[in-house]
């Protein structure tokens, strides 16, 4: 794939990553808390994944599919961190070609899978407060597996075809007015025909953006009405488990419209540190965000976080 990013992508060998400014010493104050941040996400992750995998109480569907929600926000805060610790120390902000397509891939399969998943989880719920009976009978092994693969493999294939029609694209410069590579900014550069690259987008953002968003509204739509028929009992286990999974959609739904408004408006007249954190809120606060949200809010995985924590082996 990266042989093939470098030979259709243009006469540049690299990109220019116009969003840094001189911070001088300051830079070594921001690594530091950009690493801070990096490590505890790692951290964070790592632990809830091995407390999931480790406690067989929690080999359940809503929890298998967190512990896939994890996965993805190590994949796509490592396709970020490491890149921007390394940038914020350098003087010259430059990017291979290359790497740069790597990147945008990176970061555009992580929010494809992040929506997927949330959809997922959001259909999870919905069997097993409006169709608690059936629930173990839809909610199968191959069905769960079929759940967690599908999305991961349908995003691959679908960035994987954008960035080969973005890197065939014939560029008239190579300089990218962010903080990270990103594919709109390219296209932008284009100086041949976007047409099939612009109808791909569209067709893209309706199917997997707008669909699974109507989708998972639908789904907590019909959970809000059986909570409002329901008993006492029912409305408190709704919302216990709904509500880190609507907390986690609005985050990313706040991330991404500061993406789509960072690369579509004119950003010259925002200062400079402010355009930085509305490029990087989208592929770094979710990472961060919903370990905190799922480990404090499902008292299950907080009460066997804590057994975790004081214990050296894992509760069964």
């Amino acid at each position: 794939m990266l042989e093939l990013m470098t030979i259709n992508s243009s006469h540049f060998s690299n990109f220019i990553l116009a969003a840094y400014f001189d911070s001088g010493l300051l830079k070594y104050l921001f690594f530091l808390i950009v690493m801070s941040l990096y490590v505890l996400m790692l951290m964070s992750n790592v632990f809830l994944i091995k407390v999931i995998c480790g406690n067989r109480s929690l080999h359940e569907p809503m929890y298998i599919f967190l512990c896939s929600l994890f996965v993805n926000e190590l994949y796509g805060s490592t396709a970020v961190f490491p890149f921007l610790l390394v940038h914020i120390l350098r003087d010259v902000h430059t990017v291979p070609t290359s790497l740069c397509f790597l990147q945008i891939f990176c970061g555009h399969s992580y929010a494809l899978m992040e929506v997927l998943t949330l959809t997922v989880m959001s259909y999870d719920r919905y069997l097993a407060i409006c169709h608690p009976l059936q629930y173990h009978t839809r909610m199968t092994r191959n069905r769960i597996a079929t759940l967690i693969a599908v999305p991961w493999f349908y995003s691959f294939l679908i960035c994987f075809v954008m960035i080969s029609l973005s890197s065939s694209l014939h560029l008239c410069g190579n300089i990218i007015d962010k903080v990270l590579c990103d594919n709109y900014p390219i296209i932008k550069l284009a100086c041949s025909d976007t047409t099939v690259l612009n109808i791909y987008g569209l067709i893209i953002t309706f199917t997997s953006v707008l669909l699974p968003v109507m989708l998972i509204l639908y789904s907590y739509m019909r959970i809000l009405k059986v909570c409002f028929s329901g008993s006492k009992q029912t409305r408190h286990k709704a919302v216990s488990t709904c509500t880190p999974h609507l907390a986690s959609l609005l985050n990313f739904t706040l991330g991404a419209s500061f993406e789509v408004i960072q690369s579509r408006f004119n950003m010259s007249r925002v200062p400079n540190m402010l355009r930085i954190f509305l490029s990087l809120y989208f592929l770094t606060c979710q990472p961060l965000f919903n370990p905190l949200m799922y480990g404090l809010n499902i008292s299950k995985i907080r009460t066997l976080c804590k057994h975790t924590l004081h214990s050296n082996h894992p509760v069964l």
